[in-house]
């Protein structure tokens, strides 16, 4: 609801001396937020005394005020509500100031406060824990903006579809609060939408034990897709490996990044590959090295070949896994290439 139109109007000269006198840096907030010190109404002096009072130090202050300006804007009782509202899921100030500190948008975003209310009381009732709310908070804000209704019919259509798969009304709270911690961002996405998915792998034969093990394995992110683009992936694995429908299965079952990743991507990874001289039966043998980024897989071939692995002559598995996964198949690797061939602690037999 701020003007943006700059030409007309003058910087608040109140504003910006109210800055200056907490070493804010005004060229920084001029470059990439001008618009906020051309408003008539400014609340500099409150908003950095709330901070101070929750205990920031002036360089905290002065950071805060330079990453988020707009919040100079928010009235001294929007941002006392904002912390009420925060310190039911934070700890103590001290961690509430941190989070302020590194996601000062999310805080200062308080057009919402009614929504982020009603949803921190729901999640703390579905039995998510304080410190994942709080990691929601900074990290996926938008799920907060949603009109509470919202996000009870998603986490109602979700659990619904684990009890319709033949999810045990035991694990479902379990399950559920395992998706939402991993993936957050299924709330964004519409009731209708996720039934959709599930039907679509229904249609191409995944029996429901199946789609639940697709579920847990892509973390909610097959919610975020739609049927088309999954027919065309499913449509280019099943040309790319000469499979059939069933093989196809296996492998998006193996590899449910097949099934997550548009046509675009797959190609260009199976390019990748292929230049490094893998063939496409390798590949087929191992499909998880799918999910790699070709810089990624190029960085882990040179790394293998230096200590004189070569992964064109052998399975892909070396290649797999996170960052911490390689390091572990590489010390491995390394130290079985290092092992000298001899004893060096047998007695050494010298002839007279």
């Amino acid at each position: 609801s701020y003007t943006t139109d700059t030409k007309s109007r003058e910087e608040n000269k109140k504003t910006i001396e109210s800055l200056y006198s907490l070493s804010v840096d005004i060229k920084k907030i001029r470059r990439l937020k001008e618009w906020v010190l051309l408003q008539d109404a400014a609340y500099v002096k409150e908003i950095a005394g709330i901070l101070q009072e929750m205990g920031a130090d002036e360089t905290a202050v002065a950071n805060i005020l330079e990453r988020c300006p707009e919040a100079i804007l928010r009235t001294p009782e929007e941002i006392n509500s904002q912390r009420a509202l925060w310190q039911l899921v934070c700890q103590n100030e001290k961690q509430l100031i941190k989070l302020i500190e590194q996601f000062p948008e999310s805080f200062f975003t308080t057009k919402y406060h009614q929504n982020q209310k009603a949803n921190i009381m729901f999640f703390q009732e579905l039995g998510l824990k304080n410190n994942i709310i709080t990691r929601f908070l900074t990290s996926a804000p938008n799920i907060f903006y949603n009109p509470l209704e919202k996000n009870k019919n998603v986490i109602e259509t979700l659990q619904r579809s684990y009890l319709n798969l033949g999810g045990s009304e035991a694990n479902m709270k379990i399950w559920i609060l395992k998706l939402l911690s991993q993936n957050p961002f299924i709330l964004l996405n519409t009731s209708t939408t996720i039934q959709e998915n599930l039907e679509f792998l229904q249609k191409n034969d995944f029996t429901d034990h199946e789609v639940l093990q697709l579920l847990s394995k892509l973390k909610g992110f097959i919610f975020q897709l739609n049927s088309t683009t999954m027919q065309k992936s499913m449509l280019f694995s099943k040309n790319v490996f000469h499979c059939s429908d069933q093989e196809l299965k296996e492998l998006v079952l193996k590899c449910p990044a097949l099934l997550y990743y548009s046509v675009p991507v797959l190609e260009e990874r199976l390019e990748g590959l292929l230049k490094e001289g893998i063939s496409v039966a390798q590949i087929r043998e191992t499909p998880m090295v799918l999910e790699l980024t070709t810089q990624i897989v190029q960085y882990r071939i040179k790394k293998l070949s230096a200590i004189g692995y070569d992964v064109k002559s052998g399975n892909l598995e070396s290649l797999n896994g996170t960052k911490k996964d390689f390091e572990v198949t590489y010390g491995k690797i390394q130290s079985k290439k290092e092992r000298p061939i001899f004893n060096p602690v047998a007695p050494i037999h010298i002839k007279d």
